[in-house]
């Protein structure tokens, strides 16, 4: 077991810069290489954050002798080549949500790091957040009884610029695949696997969904109200509730900094719930864990969860008639 884990960076836009952050807060973690098509901007990146190689193009760093593990901060659409590439050269790979367009794609890149042996998982860094930590501890205790309604909302006002990355149909934009993720990801790591959903859209003038609601129904029986939008500034909050009460994930709730506990019995209190650094910390040592363990996958964010979940979003996307290059 190597003492530091070299991550490599395909990408130099905002998510890889917050992901880059996360690992100068990491404990083990040493930025080796970041990469991107253009060369000018990988050599900004790599100098603002002390990096020593910096490549013009995603092959050269994949193919990097020094590198453990890749990081994939591209956007949506490139996400499954970038993942095959980085695993046919040996990396394990950390990739952004939402994981690929959708789940034909999904099952091919975990069907690669599956077959040659590798490390992957899914970059959904709420997944191991102290807050659901905290929550599910108080679930598992039979605090609020068995737990059968949750209720999640994450919503922006993004830009309008029709280039931009999230509301760009090329570039696979729109509220489900950027924002309703976080939403679907939760409730069913609380309420277990989705048995079916209905969904209903408002679709932008650039052929994306601008907002996204969707009823889930559990497999155990449990109903998730779910919503998105680029449009609105949501509160952001998640609450779980059973016979017995609710607990809320406070506003911002996928980095929330506390939960409230409101009980029948009359009894309420909130509990603090702070992360390291920026939050990413979280992810990064549980993939760092993993990997120096030999693991080839998170028991916190399976690759079967990440395949599930994609084909509910593959579902809901059917039913507002969202569809991308991918799926041609």
């Amino acid at each position: 077991m190597t003492e530091h884990v070299r991550w490599g960076i395909l990408g130099t836009g905002k998510i890889a810069r917050t992901f880059a952050q996360g690992l100068q807060q990491t404990p083990g973690a040493v930025l080796a290489a970041v990469a991107s098509r253009d060369g000018a901007k990988a050599a900004a990146f790599a100098a603002e954050f002390g990096v020593a190689a910096s490549f013009d193009s995603y092959q050269a760093l994949v193919d990097a002798a020094d590198i453990d593990l890749v990081y994939i901060g591209t956007p949506h659409p490139m996400h499954a080549e970038n993942a095959l590439m980085a695993l046919a050269a040996g990396k394990g790979v950390l990739c952004e949500k939402a994981f690929t367009v959708n789940r034909r794609e999904a099952e091919l890149v975990v069907a690669a790091a599956r077959a040659r042996g590798l490390f992957l998982m899914e970059a959904m860094w709420t997944r191991f957040m102290p807050a659901l930590a905290a929550v599910r501890r108080l679930v598992d205790a039979g605090t609020i009884g068995t737990p059968t309604q949750l209720s999640a909302d994450f919503g922006f006002v993004a830009p309008t610029d029709p280039a931009h990355r999230v509301i760009n149909h090329a570039l696979g934009g729109g509220a489900l695949l950027d924002l309703g993720i976080y939403p679907l990801s939760i409730a069913t790591a609380l309420l277990g696997p989705v048995h079916s959903v209905v969904a209903s859209a408002d679709m932008g003038p650039t052929g994306v969904d601008l907002q996204t609601a969707f009823t889930l129904k559990h497999a155990n029986g449990a109903m998730s109200v779910c919503a998105c939008s680029l449009t609105a500034v949501t509160p952001c909050e998640l609450t779980i509730a059973g016979p017995l009460g609710q607990v809320r994930m406070n506003s911002r709730f996928h980095c929330a900094t506390s939960i409230n506990v409101t009980l029948t019995d009359g009894s309420a209190y909130q509990l603090p719930t702070p992360y390291l650094g920026n939050g990413y910390v979280h992810e990064i040592v549980e993939a760092q864990r993993c990997w120096q363990a030999g693991l080839l996958e998170s028991p916190g964010m399976t690759l079967d969860d990440t395949l599930a979940l994609m084909g509910v979003m593959d579902d809901i996307r059917g039913q507002i008639g969202l569809r991308y290059a991918a799926d041609h």
